[in-house]
């Protein structure tokens, strides 16, 4: 729903997209539907914006309304799109052994951390940002989960299956805490 990259040279287009998502975002805006035409549905969404912004109510897009259209929608497509990926760089053939000290670690054991509440054979690990002995443990019964070497060392396929694992169990956690139906895994 970016209209910089999906409607390029189709301002009108641009235009509905840009309200439609801050219809979606915020209930007191119009929707309209992005077909192409600056029809009465459009005049009347742009007139509803201009109101609620204080504008000359005209229903006509000028300069100053699609500026302001511009700076309300960018907020509310960050709250409409999926959250930012964060992504963690294990340089090739890094291995993050017992003992070692690394940010990296702090972002595993907030993973491990929601992996052992929704699978039982992953214990807790410490919050240290250390491979400690209870990080490794942790890690050594996510990787036997996983039908990984049961290593207790951090490498880029731990790494890949943490990642993919995580996005699951999060959801199944989340869905737990607001006392949703989640069975046991």
């Amino acid at each position: 729903m970016r209209p910089g990259e999906s409607f390029v040279g189709q301002p009108i287009r641009s235009l509905q997209t840009m309200l439609r998502v801050l219809a979606q975002y915020d209930g007191k805006y119009a929707s309209v539907v992005p077909d192409g035409i600056y029809g009465p549905q459009t005049m009347a969404a742009v007139a509803h914006f201009q109101r609620l912004h204080g504008l000359r109510v005209t229903g006509v897009t000028d300069q100053q309304t699609w500026d302001m259209i511009v700076n309300a929608h960018e907020p509310a497509l960050v709250h409409m799109d999926s959250a930012q990926t964060l992504e963690i760089i294990l340089n090739p053939s890094e291995v993050i052994t017992l003992g070692q000290s690394s940010p990296n670690m702090f972002v595993v054991q907030a993973l491990l951390a929601v992996l052992s509440q929704v699978y039982g054979s992953v214990g807790a690990p410490s919050h240290s940002g250390t491979l400690d002995t209870v990080t490794a443990e942790s890690l050594s019964s996510f990787q036997a989960l996983s039908g990984l070497p049961m290593t207790g060392n951090l490498d880029k396929i731990t790494w890949k299956h943490l990642a993919l694992q995580y996005p699951l169990a999060s959801n199944l956690q989340s869905k737990r805490s607001r006392g949703e139906e989640g069975r046991p895994i």
